[in-house]
């Protein structure tokens, strides 16, 4: 009955270790703030820090439009959380682990979003992009023909031309809006 007891407390004890390390990870990792629209959440991580230099010199950046309203799902609260959840997942291993490539590349449906985005925010123009398609764009909403996407030309909007973690240098700086 004694070893029962004790093996009962030795459980106890390893939960309470477990919780305590789990909540001390969190916090050193600041998980809490990637349930905001911040963008500094995106620089948790170093890796991120040449994205968020050139979003925030862009007129994205300068008009306070979010890392979360571009790459994320606005359609809904769960798909917004449910490709929050996955996309963090996805970078956790990767960051940790180190398995990704210095030129970050968005993934398929990261692309497919922020293009669902592009045209949803920029709708008045981008409708009069689709009545003019034969002059001009060869646009068909939802997406370009040819596979193409918004910033196949407009290359620059948001992150500028540069596309690796190497490509800014000191862009570790925050730069604090006032």
């Amino acid at each position: 009955m004694k070893e029962k007891s004790t093996l009962k407390m030795i459980a106890i004890i390893a939960f309470i270790i477990a919780a305590i390390f789990f909540v001390y990870m969190a916090y050193i990792a600041k998980a809490w703030s990637y349930l905001s629209k911040d963008p500094k959440a995106c620089i948790n991580c170093h890796v991120m820090n040449t994205q968020y230099a050139t979003w925030q010199h862009s007129a994205h950046g300068v008009a306070n439009v979010t890392c979360v309203e571009c790459h994320l799902p606005t359609d809904s609260f769960i798909n917004k959380y449910k490709a929050k959840a996955i996309d963090g997942w996805n970078h956790t291993l990767a960051f940790t682990f180190d398995t990704y490539d210095p030129a970050i590349k968005i993934s398929d449906d990261g692309a497919r979003r922020v293009q669902d985005n592009c045209i949803s925010c920029h709708s008045s123009l981008t409708s009069e992009i689709g009545k003019n398609a034969d002059k001009y764009h060869n646009f068909s909403q939802p997406y370009v023909e040819n596979g193409r996407k918004c910033w196949d030309c407009h290359k620059s909007t948001p992150h500028g031309k540069v596309r690796g973690t190497t490509t800014t240098p000191h862009n570790l700086g925050v730069k604090e809006v006032k």
